[in-house]
This record gives C-alpha cells, sequence and structure tokens, in this order.
C-alpha cells in the first residue's frame, strides 16, 4: 500500500485491501487537511524518510527532526506530525526502494522549485541530526535532489550549511 493511498488522498480502497478501525482512526486525524495539502505532506513526508532509512537504521534524532519539518511546514500540531513521520517511517522501512522513485516524481509534480530546494535542505537537516551525514545519505541525497530535477551543483550548493556534517570531511 503507497503512503498517499494510506492518507487517503490515492485511490479509494477497499475493507479487503487493509481498511482497518486503525487506519480509519489515523486517516481522521489528518481529516482536517485539504487533499492536496495531505498529498503535499504525504510525500514531503515519505522523502524524509527515506533519507533517514538510506542507511538502514532510523533513529530517534532524525525522527525528531523529520517531525519538526512537518510540523513547520504544514502548521501541524506535534500529535499530527508524529502520526505523520511514523506512518511516512513505516512505509519507507516497509516499501524502500518500490515506492522512493514514485513518491519523489510526484512530489516534484506537485512542487514548486522553492519547495523542493526546502525539501533538499530539510534532507540535509535530517541526515544531520545525529552528528553526521554518512556517504549513504549523502549519496541519497544527490539521486533525490536529481529526481527533483535540480544538477549536482544546486544539489551541492544547498548542502553548503551542513558540509562539517559530512562523513568525509570528519575523518
Amino acid at each position: 500500500m503507497s503512503l498517499l493511498r494510506f492518507l487517503g488522498v490515492g485511490p479509494s480502497k477497499t475493507k479487503a485491501e487493509g481498511d482497518t478501525d486503525t487506519v480509519r482512526r489515523i486517516a481522521a486525524q489528518l481529516d482536517r487537511l485539504d487533499p492536496g495539502e495531505a498529498k503535499y505532506l504525504a510525500a514531503f513526508a515519505y522523502v524524509l524518510a527515506r533519507i533517514a532509512h538510506a542507511d538502514l537504521d532510523i533513529d530517534t534524532t532524525e525522527t525528531a527532526e523529520m517531525e519538526l519539518r512537518a510540523k513547520t511546514v504544514a502548521s501541524l500540531s506535534e500529535a499530527e506530525a508524529a502520526l505523520v513521520v511514523q506512518i511516512a517511517v513505516t512505509q519507507a522501512r516497509l516499501l524502500g526502494g518500490t515506492e522512493n522513485y514514485v513518491v519523489t516524481r510526484e512530489f516534484r509534480n506537485i512542487s514548486t522549485k522553492e519547495q523542493r530546494a526546502k525539501l533538499v535542505e530539510c534532507l540535509y537537516a535530517v541526515a544531520a541530526a545525529d552528528g553526521t551525514i554518512s556517504g549513504a545519505e549523502s549519496s541519497e541525497i544527490a539521486a533525490i535532489g536529481e529526481e527533483l530535477g535540480f544538477t549536482r551543483a544546486e544539489v551541492n550548493s544547498l548542502r553548503a550549511h551542513y558540509r562539517e556534517m559530512l562523513a568525509e570531511f570528519q575523518r
């Protein structure tokens, strides 16, 4: 199941596809959001989770940073931000590579260049939350940047603030 469908902004699902009481309760928590805003937020959060999962370990500092970014970007309450991030993290762990490109491409289609640049900056912040941006995280951010339509030079300029956090410069 994709994150967008899980949040209720994709094609509707039947009870047989996993429409449980828990899913309905979670979707109700985000009911106040406009469907377009929910779709944007779902894709944004999933891409953040994608970077946190790049090194196959999503730690509490990365989760806290994702929640902060989701809260700021969408003006969510702490509970809503935690819920959205938890859904995204679960989906990233479950679906990993199968949804990565599709969700990132969808984010590119529904966002402005400025919003995409903000996402890349947020990716660096999430990757740096534990004190180091690993080689795997740095490579994944570069790939995401290209999927979002940025050149390698543009992605590198967005990481300038986080240069000292890059693992290759900490040795």
